[in-house]
């Protein structure tokens, strides 16, 4: 009698051999070029060695070269080969690697080491860097492995995407110890996002502080991620405490989404620096505070007075907005007051800049596109590799920050003028 065991080794054996679509696609050019690689790189190979012997193989180095002058190079001698497998994207390979051994100037020898081919490399850099490009692309190793497979002929199984993975750590931790000094930032924008990752062999939610610069030309820039417990006033303290440790100048105006643990934090840093608190982020507040049937006509004119088209405009709808919702529904009144000022800190700026100073979107674009890439991954492996994940998307360019608009006008200070808060 077969057992459940034995049944299931059945299945996955079948599926393991059954054919997929595209399995029996066959593509002569692709074969005949793969059939060409290995006597490629061989050649070489060996034409490195040549020219560091300055002779071929089976031949003699000439005293003279054809200038009359002594020819340079090293004495020592070949000793055979050895056959090495090497992964590339024109597939898996194996190929014959020349020895020798190389004259050394206290009268011994050492083993000759291949520059084209580093010691103890499988794989081309080209090979990773499109393993992790599709790592990136799909955040699941398993994935990773199936869209690669007619690429490298199977030779990629997760354990190579991992390493390949951990090897990208090293990028990421000078990325965050690089120096800021030099950096033409003039607008900070702030936001945290919550990941859920493992700790302790649980599923526990972090956050994610995110800080993206604005530079001169308007061009954002990533400046840090960091994984922390919480949002509070001390993490984003010691999150700017090490931008600032780092060479990172004041800026001249910020966007945040008003949370208090930052606002605290901003205070107690730059505390004279125009601080604009997201529209989007109150927009939302101030429909928790309202029955749904209400939603419609608070979006409707809340809308009305922060997309207006001057400051004039913007501080009449403001008025309008908290003597009408007063008496309709006085906490949404209530959150609107809490904002203060700092919701309209815009209104300071150039009108062409008004659509890029609202709000948090450029970070908030950031956040959705992250989640989109995990969701195949209910947990992340670790905290660190959540905040790493999130700056590989840009780094390597899969995730791409344009200018911010208005951008030919950033160089106009912020007036000193808040709106008017009487209502």
């Amino acid at each position: 009698m077969t057992n459940d065991t034995t049944k299931l080794e059945l299945l996955q054996s079948a599926s393991d051999v059954s054919p997929h679509l595209l399995d029996d696609w066959f593509d002569p050019i692709e074969e005949q070029l793969r059939k060409q690689v290995r006597g490629f790189i061989e050649e070489m190979i060996r034409s490195e060695l040549d020219d560091v012997l300055s002779r071929p193989r089976y031949g003699r180095r000439p005293k003279q070269g054809d200038d009359g002058k002594d020819v340079a190079g090293v004495a020592g001698h070949r000793h055979g080969s050895r056959t090495r497998p090497l992964t590339g994207t024109f597939g898996k390979t194996e190929i014959a690697v020349p020895r020798a051994r190389l004259a050394t100037a206290d009268g011994k020898t050492t083993e000759w080491k291949s520059k084209a081919l580093r010691a103890y490399q499988r794989r081309t850099q080209t090979a990773d860097a499109l393993i992790a490009g599709a790592y990136l692309s799909v955040t699941n190793t398993r994935r990773v492995r199936r869209a690669l497979k007619a690429v490298f002929g199977g030779a990629v199984g997760k354990d190579t995407v991992s390493r390949i993975w951990r090897k990208i750590k090293t990028d990421w931790e000078a990325w965050n110890a690089r120096d800021l000094t030099t950096e033409p930032i003039v607008r900070l924008i702030l936001d945290g996002t919550a990941v859920r990752v493992r700790l302790d062999r649980q599923a526990t939610q972090i956050s994610l502080l995110v800080v993206i610069g604005v530079r001169a030309d308007g061009q954002k820039v990533l400046l840090t991620v960091k994984n922390m417990g919480s949002e509070s006033a001390a993490a984003w303290r010691s999150v700017l405490d090490d931008l600032i440790k780092r060479g990172l100048r004041q800026p001249e105006f910020l966007i945040i989404d008003g949370g208090g643990g930052l606002e605290s934090a901003l205070a107690a840093v730059w505390g004279d620096v125009p601080v604009q608190r997201c529209t989007v982020h109150k927009h939302r507040n101030l429909l928790a505070h309202a029955p749904e049937r209400l939603h419609e006509e608070i979006s409707s004119d809340y809308n009305d007075m922060i997309y207006a088209e001057t400051r004039e405009q913007i501080e009449a709808r403001r008025k309008a907005f908290i003597r009408k919702w007063r008496l309709k529904h006085r906490a949404v009144a209530d959150s609107l007051e809490e904002a203060g000022d700092r919701l309209f800190t815009f209104t300071r700026l150039p009108p062409s800049q008004w659509k890029s100073a609202r709000t948090t979107n450029a970070i908030e674009r950031l956040h959705e596109e992250f989640k989109r890439r995990i969701k195949t991954q209910t947990v992340l492996p670790s905290a660190d590799t959540a905040a790493m994940l999130f700056w590989a998307l840009l780094a390597s360019g899969q995730i791409t920050m344009r200018k911010v608009d208005g951008w030919n006008t950033l160089s106009t200070k912020p007036i000193d003028q808040p709106i008017d808060l009487v209502a």
